[in-house]
């Protein structure tokens, strides 16, 4: 766990960081903005704990502009509350008042820590599964997970991360299909300063930033293959180049990579690249969809039903004996990701001592066991727009499909690409416009509406 702190913490500096590195924290102060900046160019971080009188808001555009990715606490003195309304207002996550309290900085270290995911299992086809990933992660072989979307590939790799020799080194992660195809490249290997239009600085990449560590490459079907053959040198050579660099850079790193494609077929229809897959797969861990582990199913929900009571300061109540017979009915084509949204709405909405049937099923009244596949819904949804196509333009005709198919996929990029049939970057590239025009654009996992770029 790795912990940057900005600023003084109100003279506060020398208690919070001696509670963070009793936590198992590996802290780096900087004492402002611009320095810390600088450190999480060269080495990264997992969560960034600054000085409330330092410009938060300014610190989350230029780790957004900077494509840096991690959360922000506010520390300040415990009467401030303007300052901490402010702070939570220009992006910070969380307020910690000052003098700091070691259960609460204990706690938001385990909360970022665990990233909110757990293995859970009781199936025995996951039982196997699971048995194999701790009996290879031992072992520096590159990983290959691969499932269905929301069948919890993440949750594999970092279980797999936990179990290796690397567990105390860093767990890096990026999305390949959630970063522009131009910017990949250096969100990956890193560029030099003036490498290229708004390259303001030196940048270590995933590779830097996870050496020691693990990297973990999701959804590694959407790079497209020029990338491939550089990524395919960094694996046997053990060296990147930085965009713009001049020598090549040694990194240590373990490569674990997920897709929800047949690479295999991928490979066949010119891709993908057969010899980086032959690299990859050198292991392969395959998640099974939800609806072959029913074991997994309530043990799941009454984990999500225990996490969200907590989180929304709500009594844990269990599920009716009806509800439990709706959640085993349904086929769950969105897997574990769509239990998890499931089980959230339903403990915002019961009402009573039990989560009852009428907060599990869908919010028209829908059957969880009757609910559509996602390409019949995407169908449906067509068939319903097809209905009012007069006094309307393609273009809003299509905008309307291509949202409802989002909402549909829980805002899932990749899947909802897949049912309607176009690439991810053509997806993406209409999101960013329907986002420019002020469109309310669904939120990845089901979690609200994004406005601005996809």
């Amino acid at each position: 766990m790795r912990l940057l702190i900005i600023g003084t913490l109100k003279g506060q500096l020398s208690a919070a960081t001696k509670i963070a590195v009793d936590r198992g924290a590996a802290v780096t102060h900087a004492v402002d903005i611009e320095q810390g900046l600088r450190v999480l160019r060269t080495r990264g971080t997992d969560l960034i704990m600054a000085d409330v009188a330092a410009d938060i808001r300014a610190l989350v555009e230029q780790l957004a502009a900077e494509r840096i990715h991690a959360p922000i606490v506010a520390c300040g003195i415990d009467n401030d509350a303007r300052a901490a309304a402010g702070a939570i207002q220009a992006g910070a996550k969380e307020y910690i008042p000052l003098p700091p309290d070691p259960e609460l900085i204990a706690a938001v270290l385990a909360a970022v820590a665990e990233d909110s995911r757990d293995l859970v299992f009781r199936d025995e086809a996951m039982a196997n599964l699971v048995k194999l990933a701790a009996q290879v992660a031992a072992s520096e072989a590159s990983i290959l997970v691969t499932g269905e979307s929301g069948t919890g590939k993440e949750v594999l790799a970092r279980f797999v991360h936990e179990k290796s020799p690397r567990a105390n080194k860093p767990f890096v992660s990026v999305n390949c299909a959630a970063i522009p195809e131009n910017l990949l490249e250096s969100e990956l290997f890193g560029h030099e300063k003036g490498s290229f239009t708004g390259a303001v600085a030196r940048r270590v990449g995933k590779f830097e930033e996870a050496d020691g560590g693990t990297l973990l490459l999701d959804e590694i079907s959407e790079m497209e293959v020029r990338l491939q053959a550089k990524l395919l040198r960094a694996l046997q050579e053990r060296v990147i180049d930085r965009v713009g660099g001049t020598r090549p850079v040694p990194v240590n790193i373990r490569i674990i990579a997920t897709s929800n494609r047949d690479l295999f077929a991928e490979v066949r229809e010119g891709r993908f690249r057969e010899d980086l897959l032959y690299r990859l797969n050198v292991v392969n861990l395959k998640l099974p969809p939800l609806r072959a582990r029913p074991a997994d199913i309530l043990e799941l929900a009454a984990h999500f039903s225990r996490r969200y009571a907590e989180m929304n300061q709500v009594s844990v109540r269990p599920l009716s004996a009806e509800a439990r017979h709706e959640l085993m009915r349904a086929r769950w084509p969105g897997n574990v990701r769509e239990l998890e949204n499931t089980i959230h709405r339903a403990v915002l909405l019961a009402t009573g001592d039990e989560i009852g049937v009428e907060a599990i099923r869908l919010p028209d009244g829908t059957r969880l066991g009757e609910a559509r596949g996602p390409a019949e819904h995407a169908a449906a949804v067509a068939g319903q727009i097809a209905t009012s196509f007069v006094g309307r333009t393609v273009a809003d005709v299509e905008r309307d499909l291509i949202l409802e198919t989002l909402r549909h996929c829980l805002g899932n990029r990749t899947h909802a690409a897949k049912i309607l049939g176009v690439s991810i970057r053509t997806l993406r590239n209409k999101l960013n416009e329907y986002a420019g025009d002020g469109v309310s654009i669904p939120a990845p996992g089901g979690g609200g509406e994004l406005r601005g770029a996809a």
